[in-house]
């Protein structure tokens, strides 16, 4: 397929800009550089935010719980933002977060998870964990039903969501009902079709995932830890129904639909699709691409069915 035009403008216009390449940044110069929330478009009334702080494993957790209108409990969605475990905060994921509120009638708790390299691998897993742990025990006080719990996130927090789904499924402390993995990260390899197709010219870089990844983990033997590789994990049975979405023109596309796939040889339920025309980041991008908007809708759609009691497997 062709680039989407829309896709296409928003990566000619960003081209003009001449912002320097995630890769030659610090990431301090990073995380002040790279603000997509202009992309997101209006942010939708909910029937309430809060923000708090959640007890983790050795730091306290920021959150922001997001709260439909209406009587609860309400199914929960645990929401694991992108950004390479480098950039990215709540405020990124605002605009996406507030439309699966409303969308799928769901709490969503948008975690803000401790970021690297100040905080390496696997600092930024076990936040995460500790999370969805703290909404599975802490469910009536926050308006949630504890057997309709799912984990999200897009990217890094895609990777983030299908290992916390693997920790819970070991640990065998929670029950997850679903996790929903938006073009996630989840090999530690860049030996893919998709990474030579996409390396360059398409938002999200070769080079900007090795920076990612050498800021990320401690030492290379980390990248073999299905709790930051799950592709890596051998055997992914016993996990929860999964949404899998992938963008063609995306480095990671190849290593999602692999996922997936594994998921499915596993006997896990999975919803896969490829976002033809797309570039990373299309989650973010509501506001200006169509198909951006298309994919939080069937995100929201998913999580009805799962939340209502049925799955579909495609």
């Amino acid at each position: 397929m062709a680039l989407d035009p829309q896709a296409k403008f928003l990566l000619e216009q960003m081209e003009a800009a001449g912002a320097p390449p995630m890769s030659e940044l610090s990431p301090e110069e990073a995380r002040q550089t790279t603000d997509f929330s202009a992309l997101a478009g209006e942010p939708e009334e909910v029937g309430k935010i809060e923000n708090r702080k959640i007890p983790g494993l050795s730091v306290e957790i920021p959150v922001r719980i997001y709260t439909p209108k209406g009587e609860g409990p309400f199914p929960a969605l645990v929401y694991y933002h992108g950004g390479g475990w480098v950039i990215g905060d709540l405020d990124t994921v605002d605009v996406p977060c507030r439309l699966l509120t409303n969308l799928a009638n769901c709490v969503v708790v948008s975690v803000d998870y401790r970021l690297a390299p100040e905080h390496k691998f696997p600092a930024a897993a076990d936040d995460s964990y500790a999370a969805a742990k703290w909404v599975a025990e802490n469910a009536a006080s926050i308006g949630v039903d504890p057997n309709r719990i799912a984990v999200g996130g897009d990217s890094a927090g895609g990777n983030l969501a299908a290992v916390v789904a693997l920790m819970a499924r070991d640990k065998g402390e929670i029950s997850l009902a679903y996790q929903m993995l938006i073009y996630p990260v989840t090999n530690h390899s860049y030996a893919t079709e998709s990474y030579t197709e996409n390396a360059d010219g398409y938002l999200l870089t070769k080079d900007s995932m090795v920076w990612f990844w050498n800021h990320y983990l401690r030492t290379e033997e980390d990248g073999k830890n299905p709790y930051a590789s799950p592709l890596q994990a051998k055997n992914l049975s016993g996990l929860p129904p999964a949404l899998v979405l992938t963008g063609e023109f995306d480095p990671l596309r190849d290593e999602g639909e692999a996922y997936a796939e594994r998921l499915k040889e596993a006997g896990v339920p999975v919803e896969a699709k490829r976002y033809d025309g797309m570039i990373h980041g299309f989650f973010w991008m509501p506001g200006v691409l169509e198909q951006g908007r298309k994919s939080i809708e069937q995100a929201a759609d998913a999580l009805n069915r799962i939340f209502q009691g049925s799955v579909a497997s495609k």
